[in-house]
């Protein structure tokens, strides 16, 4: 199978860049489960640009830096919250309702480390909504396929290929597709592509408690590896900072604008705890 641009993951980022690509060639996008069962999916909060006419990307950018605590890349931190209010126009674009209160004005929430409102939602389902405008969106592209309950196996590369045939690696590395497993045959598929994007989210279900769905197993980090890729900031794993805690059933997370709306939260006893380790407390 051929392709010209093969997206590994269904999520908010392999589909937005389906979309964007699919006016230079053919996209094929695989997903090991169902077209809409991804990371996005799950998300709820929302997410922070700077929309407002009382507020600066200015703002953002050193909200982020401080909640980075000296972590953060500064000139990612600028790039990401300089091009959010664009990013979220061509979400608009493609179909995303975002919650509007009065006026048709965006109801704008406020989350973790964030000094203004900037956190566009659609109610409390935000990664949903998302989801399902991007896959409608696409519905609209004839270019672009979806293999659904395929399983990406390995990046096909040069280097690969060379140590099959002579035993030798002596071009620069190249991509140029991947092995997937088709789930419901059980046939192994090479599909040849002349770029390839892991779009497939992080490794956070590899704990036994958290609120990642099943779906986050760090399949495309360990082709990434496997591939001679560079890998960087593997430390950085996502724990969401809210979420209702069972020992023998899923964690189910509860969104941070909760807090931003007032909720605060509590030691068991109901005692407020957070003044004790930051000025901003419950956020």
């Amino acid at each position: 199978m051929k392709t010209d641009f093969l997206v590994i993951g269904s999520g908010i980022a392999g589909l937005s860049y389906a979309l964007q690509v699919a006016r230079h060639g053919t996209v094929t996008v695989i997903t090991k489960k169902t077209k809409a069962e991804s990371n996005t999916n799950y998300a709820q909060g929302g997410i922070a640009a700077v929309v407002s006419t009382i507020d600066s990307v200015e703002k953002h950018i050193q909200d982020t830096l401080q909640a980075g605590y000296g972590l953060c890349h500064e000139e990612v931190v600028r790039m990401v919250a300089g091009e959010g209010p664009s990013a979220v126009g061509k979400l608009i674009d493609w179909g995303v309702r975002f919650s509007k209160g009065k006026g048709n004005e965006f109801d704008l929430t406020r989350e973790g480390g964030h000094s203004e409102r900037r956190v566009l939602h659609a109610r409390d389902a935000t990664g949903a909504e998302i989801e399902r405008a991007l896959l409608e969106a696409i519905k609209k592209e004839p270019g672009i396929s979806i293999l659904e309950h395929h399983f990406a196996v390995d990046l096909i590369t040069n280097r690969k290929l060379e140590q099959k045939s002579r035993g030798e690696m002596t071009s620069p590395l190249q991509c140029f597709g991947a092995y997937v497993l088709d789930q419901r045959t059980g046939d192994i598929k090479a599909i040849a592509a002349k770029t390839t994007l892991l779009a497939t989210g992080g490794g956070g279900k590899v704990y036994l408690y958290t609120s990642n769905p099943d779906i986050a197993t760090g399949d495309g980090m360990a082709m990434a590896a496997r591939a001679s890729a560079r890998m960087a900031n593997l430390e950085f794993v996502q724990f969401h900072p809210t979420c209702l805690f069972h020992p023998e059933a899923k964690s189910f997370l509860i969104s941070e604008a909760v807090r931003g709306e007032g909720g605060i939260l509590r030691l068991q006893s109901g005692e407020p705890f957070m003044a004790k380790y930051h000025s901003m407390k419950d956020l």
